[in-house]
């Protein structure tokens, strides 16, 4: 499809020129001579560039371009003039022109800058949609007050540079949020390099976080770059700081006072841009009581802290993610139905207290798309240790004079009564088969259509 390209100049021939150039390059031409008639015809995904005289009849070229990034902030403008000057030309760059172009003009130069500007736009259309789907990705999951209140925090601190210090218990989605930080921040176009603190051998850190020069130890036959170097411009992310050891923690303060640092074996001091997000389950004014954590370097890195609460501490957050979960693996794994949860196994998920929180609650709903093939997952579904956690009033399923139709009243009796008629035989199959009077293999087959957990 072909791009389209605004004229805007009160002079014929230069848009008869200009537009006949463009139209051989296979662009599609709108010319017009004035400011006014340039933003009465123009709208939202009319034209992706422009090309805009500054002396103009009525509004001259600066109101117009001001208009024009004011309404469509997106889209490139070239400004072009035979009365230039440094001063116009700065003017015009700072309210957002892409450049600045005198008469008489080469255009082998407007060609070149038009195909430049047109390739900057895409590339920023491009990451936009990247960012969209990343913050589509990595949302978070929860409408409690306390979810909600952290959210609202996140944009209100990911518009600064300031260091955050997450704590939380293991599972809790501490790199969820520090990605979302990154995500909304002025940042979000450059890397975001996550380092697990905890996972690096102690004699290995140093090389990972800083790099090394060739010949540093045995091994190294090259020079390699650090995840400070991986993160210039962008955020590191310091996941299980107080795993840290105290050596590592010294040259870690003396980034975050000097931001530069030497590569392992090397003498050289690289200067870096980076913000520091870290993270930590561990209480660390205890650590720093106990002798294992700088408190110089907590100060430094607790500028603003976040408190990711416990899955049990926000219960009614628990649909949202089994719902989500859900959905995700059920596409991720070709299901053609999407299961729904009974209001008995919903009830023992949010009674159970979720020691690994998130994280245990996503991989339990892993497991039952995968293993559960019934389109509904009832209470028997879910495991035992969860159950239990249940109040004795709630252990048993929905009563079947809820169902919607007959035929679901009908298969839930009949699940319930095996189910029954198993206890009571102490689950022995061929005995359970003889008091209801069907053959063993057909009870086996109810027992496997209905998902049934046997007890050996």
């Amino acid at each position: 499809m072909k791009k389209t390209i605004m004229i805007v100049d009160d002079e014929k021939h230069i848009r008869d020129t200009l537009g006949g150039v463009l139209s051989d390059e296979g662009y599609r031409v709108v010319a017009v001579r004035d400011g006014k008639e340039a933003l009465e015809r123009f709208s939202d995904g009319g034209a992706e560039l422009v090309l805009l005289d500054i002396w103009l009849p009525g509004m001259d070229g600066i109101e117009v371009l001001k208009e024009f990034k004011r309404r469509y902030p997106a889209v490139p403008v070239i400004m072009i003039s035979g009365h230039g000057n440094v001063e116009t030309a700065v003017k015009a760059t700072k309210l957002g022109a892409y450049d600045f172009l005198e008469k008489p003009l080469s255009l082998e130069k407007v060609l070149l800058t038009v195909e430049h500007a047109l390739e900057q736009k895409r590339l920023a259309e491009e990451n936009r949609e990247f960012l969209e789907r990343a913050r589509r990705e990595y949302a978070i999951i929860g409408n409690s007050p306390v979810m909600r209140r952290l959210k609202e925090d996140i944009k209100r601190v990911a518009t600064t540079d300031s260091w955050v210090l997450i704590t939380g218990e293991n599972g809790t989605g501490k790199e969820l949020v520090a990605r979302n930080i990154h995500l909304y921040s002025k940042r979000s176009g450059k890397p975001f390099v996550a380092v697990n603190c905890a996972a690096i051998p102690d004699e290995l850190i140093e090389s990972e976080l800083f790099g090394y020069e060739r010949g540093a130890f045995t091994g190294a036959v090259g020079s390699k770059k650090g995840k400070f170097d991986m993160a210039e411009g962008g955020t590191i992310f310091l996941d299980e700081i107080g795993d840290m050891s105290l050596k590592t923690q010294a040259k870690i303060l003396r980034i975050l006072q000097e931001r530069s640092f030497e590569r392992v074996g090397g003498t050289k001091t690289i200067t870096v841009d980076v913000r520091v997000i870290a993270a930590t389950n561990k209480n660390l004014k205890e650590e720093i009581q106990n002798g294992n954590f700088r408190e110089d370097l907590y100060y430094r890195l607790n500028v603003i802290p976040f408190h990711v609460p416990p899955l049990r501490e926000r219960r009614e957050d628990i649909p949202l993610f089994v719902e989500h979960y859900i959905k995700e693996f059920s596409l991720a794994t070709a299901r053609e139905d999407i299961p729904h949860l009974t209001e008995g196994a919903m009830n023992a998920l949010i009674h159970y207290h979720w020691p690994g929180n998130v994280r245990e609650l996503k991989n339990l709903m892993e497991r039952l798309v995968i293993m559960v093939r019934s389109n509904t997952i009832t209470l028997e579904d879910i495991p035992q240790y969860i159950r239990e956690h249940l109040p004795d009033s709630r252990m048993e399923e929905t009563n079947p004079f809820r169902s919607e139709t007959l035929r679901e009243a009908r298969k839930h009796f009949e699940r319930e009564f095996i189910k029954r008629k198993l206890r009571e035989y102490n689950w022995n199959i061929s005995k359970t088969a003889d008091a209801i009077g069907i053959e063993r293999s057909h009870l086996y087959r109810k027992i496997k259509s209905y998902n049934i957990e046997v007890d050996k």
